[in-house]
C-alpha cells in the first residue's frame, strides 16, 4: 500500500461536543412557561417525562456518553425550576427581591 493510501485511510475519529442544555435559553423558558400551565401534577410530571424523553434520545443520537447525558439534564431541570422560580415571584411588586 503507498504512502498515499495509508494517509487516506487514516481515521483519527471524533468526538461530538453537543451545544450544552443549560445554554438552551429558549427551550428552558419554553418548557417553564409549559409546566407553569399544567393544571395537575400529574400533568407537569407526564410532561417533564417527555421533555426528558425527548433530550435523552437526541443525546443518544448524537453518541453522547451516559454519564453526560445524566449531567446535561441535571443541569437543564435546574435551570428550568430557576426560571419557573423568576416566573413565579419575579413578577411581583417591588421585582421580588427580598431584603
Amino acid at each position: 500500500m503507498s504512502a498515499q493510501m495509508e494517509l487516506l485511510d487514516w481515521n483519527r475519529g471524533c468526538h461530538v461536543i453537543a451545544f450544552p442544555l443549560i445554554r438552551r435559553l429558549g427551550r428552558i423558558r419554553e418548557v417553564a412557561s409549559k409546566m407553569l400551565t399544567k393544571s395537575t401534577d400529574r400533568h407537569a410530571e407526564r410532561y417533564r417525562d417527555q421533555v426528558t424523553t425527548g433530550l435523552l434520545g437526541h443525546m443518544t443520537r448524537l453518541a453522547i456518553p451516559e454519564r453526560e447525558q445524566d449531567e446535561q439534564l441535571g443541569a437543564f431541570w435546574s435551570a428550568v425550576q430557576a426560571e419557573i422560580a423568576r416566573l413565579t415571584y419575579g413578577n411581583r411588586p417591588g421585582g421580588g427581591h427580598v431584603a
